[in-house]
C-alpha cells in the first residue's frame, strides 16, 4: 500500500470511527452526547473549571459549550460554584448525578471496547495504543 493509499483509509476509518463513537453515545446515554460525554470527563479529571477553559481546552467555539453546559445544567449533571479566589468567576463542576452518569457511561464505552477488541493479540493491543496516543499527541 503507497503512503496516500494509507493516508486515505486513515481518513476514511477515523470517520467511521467517530460516527461509530457518537452512536454509541446516543446509545448508552440518550440525553448525553459524545461532546457532553467529554465535557464531564474533563470536569471530573480537572476537579472543575471555567465553561471559557473548556472551550479553549477543546477548540470549540463558546457558544458551543455554552449550550452544552446549559444542557448539563438543565439535566443536573453540574452545578457552577464561585471560584474561592475570585468570587466573580464561575467554576463548573460535577454533580453527584453527573459522576454517577459519567461512571455508567464510561463502563459501557469500556465494556464496547474490551468487547470489540476481546480477539486481539496482546502485542496488537499494545501497538494500537501506542499508535493512537502518538497520533493524538
Amino acid at each position: 500500500m503507497h503512503s496516500a493509499d494509507a493516508v486515505e483509509t486513515i481518513q476514511r476509518e477515523m470517520t467511521v470511527f467517530a460516527r461509530r463513537a457518537r452512536a454509541a453515545a446516543g446509545r448508552m446515554h440518550p440525553e448525553l452526547s459524545l461532546v457532553s460525554y467529554t465535557l464531564l470527563g474533563h470536569l471530573e479529571e480537572s476537579g472543575g473549571c471555567r465553561a471559557t477553559d473548556l472551550a479553549a481546552h477543546y477548540a470549540l467555539d463558546k457558544s458551543t459549550v455554552s449550550r452544552q453546559v446549559a444542557g448539563l445544567e438543565r439535566a443536573g449533571l453540574i452545578e457552577r460554584r464561585p471560584d474561592p479566589a475570585d468570587q466573580r468567576v464561575q467554576v463548573l463542576h460535577l454533580t453527584r448525578s453527573g459522576r454517577d452518569v459519567l461512571a455508567q457511561v464510561t463502563e459501557s464505552r469500556r465494556a464496547a471496547f474490551r468487547e470489540r477488541l476481546a480477539g486481539w493479540p496482546e502485542e496488537d493491543l499494545r501497538r494500537f495504543a501506542e499508535y493512537l496516543v502518538r497520533y493524538n499527541t
